[in-house]
Parts: C-alpha cells; structure tokens; sequence
C-alpha cells in the first residue's frame, strides 16, 4: 500500500493492489475466548468477573502501518508516502450482538474510556498529526465484522474535511474572535428547530445543510477543543454516555445503518505540522461526534453528485428524531429537554 495526494484536492488516497477478501472463520476473532485469533491486545479493561469489558488491538488488516517513517517523497509534481500510521480495532464489549446504543451507561463509558486512552496515548507520537475514531454500523455501512466494533486510525496527515473545518473555525475566530461552533450552538439552541436534544452539559441537533437525512451532530455545550481533553472524568464520561446512547437510539429508530466519526483538534505536537500552522486552534476548534446515516435512495444525476442532496430538510429530521422512541431519558426531566 501507498498514500497518494490529489494536487487538485489536496486529498490523501490509500492505494492498494487488489482488494484482499476476508478469510472465512468459524470463529468471530473479537469473541471471548478467540483473542489467539487476532492480534496482541494493546488496551483492556475488565469487567471484574476475569473477563475483558472492552479491548484495543491492532486492525487484523490494517490500512496504516506503524514501523518507521512516512517517507515522503516526490514522483515528478505529485506527492506521495508510504502507508505509515495506526489502524486499531475497538472491541467495545464481549457480546457478539450488543450494539453500543445497547450497552449499560457505564459498559459505554468504558469504551469512551478506552478512546480517551488511545487517543492521547497516539498523539505522543510525533509522527501522527490526526487521530480519527469511527464506527461503521450495518451491512450499508460498510461494517467489516460482525462483532461491534469501533477503529482508530493515526495518519501522518489530517483528513481533508478536517482541514477545511479547522480553516473555517479559524478563519471565524480571526474576524469575531468566537469559536464558530460555540455561536451555532446557541443559535441551535435558542431557535429550537434543528435540536434532538440537550442538557447543560450536551447538544445534538441535525446541521443547518445536512449533507443526508438524519445527519446529526453531538457536542459539548461549554468550548473545548480536544475530546481527550474534555472526557477525563468518570462523571463526564458516565454523563455522555447516556446523551449519547439517547441520541444512538432515536437514529436507529429511523436509520439502522451509520457512519459515525469523531472530529477533535489535530495533534499539535506532530513533527510533521507547520510551526504555529493552528496558532488558535485551542480557542476555536471545538470537538464534535457526527453520525451519518445510510439511506438507500434512488441515485441523482452525475450533475449533483458533486454537490450533496438531501432530501429530507433538518428542521424536519430533528422533529422526527425527537418523536422516535428512545427508551430511558438521558437526564432527569430537570435537567434533560427536547426542543
């Protein structure tokens, strides 16, 4: 495999020569008792009874390789690296088919735990400038394994989409001196037509341009930057756990299949980044989980598929969001509210 740049859009492509199937398994190699079958566990926690709750390991085929360096180099005016970085698989509980939106509040802070811990224990290496946690629900989605399951990937780069959000939250900072998203949050909240819920800790709300239906966004009422940053705590941890599996539950109601990824700051030690490159980025970053649902619909012509189209407006998808069942309020009724 390689890494290849787009001039044009300054996108980073993973190239490999065929596509290598799955081998078939009697066994789910992320199952209790089938850890031989994957490869080293890296993060455990157990769940008390002498049994793992959640574990880390390696991606059994892992798109980035850890050993040595990037490589960087020119093949007349396109650029291109080797395939260096991190590929790990989330092993987020011990049952084959509990989905996460399932999980107990305290088995799905572990697994937010176990992000944490990962995530801050891969920015310590200066050769990765971005960490992506991502979670592909459903056959639509492109789920690879049976077993839930979340990944984590470090790169030598930071994704396109990023990149533009950090230029836009910058760019918003330097004229206003505001965190972007801190306005659009109260803007959300105040108007209260594109909210799902929220409580004084937590939003979610489907995005003014939603790129499909049901988009929907989670994030920290309060600024901070950096997710490794923000959930420390087991309180906090305990709390967003619980918003989150509200909010997991009312899209699943309407949408099984998803993408979800997590958007944090970029690794600001990464030996690679231009010096002082995200000079703000404390100030005007603020983290945020996207979930992307996958709905089967009729194709559109070549002509707008460079341009999203949605056909389902958010103030719609947010009103059908809060209708659909979630089971357990994610606070007290003080202190947790729909729109």
């Amino acid at each position: 495999m390689e890494l290849r740049k787009d001039p044009i859009t300054q996108n980073w492509v993973i190239l490999e020569e065929g596509q290598v199937a799955w081998p078939a398994a009697e066994k789910c190699p992320l199952c209790p008792g089938h850890e031989s079958l994957s490869p080293q566990t890296i993060y455990v926690q157990w769940n008390g009874h002498d049994s793992w709750q959640v574990r880390v390991t390696p991606h059994m085929r892992p798109l980035y390789r850890i050993e040595g360096e990037a490589q960087r180099r020119a093949d007349g005016l396109y650029d291109k690296m080797r395939n260096l970085g991190a590929h790990e698989v989330v092993v987020e509980n011990p049952d084959h088919h509990l989905l996460l939106s399932q999980l107990s509040d305290e088995n799905l802070a572990h697994v937010l735990r176990a992000f944490v811990a990962r995530t801050s224990d891969l920015k310590k290496d200066r050769r990765f400038r971005y960490v992506t946690i991502f979670r592909n629900q459903g056959a639509l989605a492109g789920q690879d394994l049976e077993h839930p399951h979340s990944q984590i990937t470090a790169t030598p780069f930071i994704p396109r989409r990023v990149v533009y959000e950090l230029r836009s939250f910058q760019r918003y900072y330097e004229l206003k001196e505001r965190c972007l998203l801190c306005d659009i949050i109260k803007q959300e909240i105040e108007e209260q037509v594109r909210t799902v819920e929220w409580d004084d800790q937590f939003v979610a709300f489907c995005p003014f341009a939603s790129r499909q239906p049901y988009e929907t966004w989670i994030l920290p009422v309060n600024h901070n930057y950096a997710f490794e940053e923000d959930l420390t705590t087991w309180d906090r941890q305990v709390h967003f756990a619980r918003f989150m599996k509200s909010i997991l539950r009312r899209v699943e109601a309407l949408a099984p299949a998803y993408h979800l990824v997590l958007h944090t700051s970029p690794n600001l030690n990464a030996k690679y980044d231009r010096s002082g490159h995200w000079r703000t980025v404390v100030d005007d970053s603020h983290w945020h989980l996207e979930i992307l649902p996958v709905i089967q619909a009729k194709s559109k012509s070549y002509s707008i598929k460079e341009v999203a189209y949605n056909s389902l407006p958010p103030e719609k998808a947010a009103e059908e969001l809060r209708q659909a069942g979630t089971g357990p309020r994610v606070t007290t009724a003080e202190s947790s509210r729909t729109a």
